[in-house]
């Protein structure tokens, strides 16, 4: 699991721009326009998100244009499924031993 990704995403203002990238590819100014925050605050959060490699730039014209990649949300969420794993696990043997001991009771 790269840390990289989980630190960009710990911020609560990139996190809400890479939910509305979900979407679709947002330039800047419709980024900053959703989120009511102002243009070079959106364009730093951005460039932590395309160094972490969340995001890819294209330009076009005089404006940027932001997309989501999927591989550092698919490598967190292997990485995730690992946990998810684990816990069904847990939940499967603690669903036996509950019906044991009602069997038992």
């Amino acid at each position: 699991m790269n840390t990289a990704t989980l630190s960009a995403l710990a911020e609560p203002t990139r996190l809400q721009m890479v939910e509305l990238l979900r979407d679709g590819p947002l330039t800047v100014g419709e980024i900053a326009d959703r989120l009511h925050v102002r243009q070079p605050q959106v364009s730093k959060h951005l460039k932590v998100l395309n160094e972490a490699q969340i995001v890819e730039v294209r330009p076009d014209a005089n404006r940027r244009i932001y997309n989501l990649r999927p591989e550092p949300l698919q490598e967190m969420d292997s990485w995730l499924d690992s946990f998810r794993r684990m816990w069904e696990d847990r939940f499967d043997r603690l669903d036996e031993y509950l019906k044991e001991i009602q069997k038992d009771g």
